[in-house]
């Protein structure tokens, strides 16, 4: 159930919130991971395969900088569910395009425990994929991660803290920042 916050409740985090990584930041990082991408490819045609909601930033952003022609198309699995804390994971929409015989390359906002990344490997393993990569725009530093799954590009890392600006939300609002901010133990 999504939790309606007041514009004063959402202004108030914003002002609040500490500012971790700037747009200039972002875009230096997306750059290096559009290129790591783009040379991994081997005269095939992959499918980008953009994870709703917090993926759609990071992808059209990755897709400007990639001059390979490929094909795009969506998940959309969350375990947040406007919340800040994660649970199980919850499938909305699976992708329209043949994973059959494909290299894929899953796009999400954020790594942290490993459990969509992994659910979403093994999804395109078992449409047939025959090579499935991960690119994300930001990997929190956790000591210990419950999954054996690491993405294969990395936009950048952050502590262990609730982030969200460009593409990632704070309770569903706040996806739209150009920077990437992290909320105050008041705002947990």
């Amino acid at each position: 159930m999504e939790e309606h916050l007041s514009q004063i409740d959402i202004n108030s985090v914003r002002e609040n919130a500490e500012i971790l990584i700037t747009e200039e930041d972002i875009n230096l990082a997306i750059d290096t991971v559009a290129k790591d991408i783009e040379s991994s490819f081997n005269k095939e045609v992959p499918v980008m395969l953009c994870v709703m909601k917090g993926g759609l930033m990071f992808t059209s952003a990755l897709m400007q900088r990639i001059a390979s022609p490929m094909v795009l198309d969506y998940v959309h699995v969350d375990r947040y569910r406007n919340k800040t804390q994660g649970s199980s994971i919850h499938w909305h929409k699976e992708p329209d395009t043949s994973l059959l015989n494909k290299t894929v390359i899953i796009v999400d906002d954020i790594f942290d425990e490993g459990y969509t990344l992994q659910e979403l490997i093994a999804y395109c393993e078992v449409k047939g994929a025959k090579k499935v990569l991960s690119a994300v725009l930001l990997k929190k530093k956790l000591s210990n991660t419950p999954t054996n799954v690491t993405p294969d590009f990395i936009g950048l890392e952050v502590t262990d803290r609730y982030v969200f600006g460009w593409g990632m939300d704070y309770k569903g609002y706040l996806r739209n920042l150009s920077s990437i901010y992290a909320i105050t133990e008041s705002d947990s």
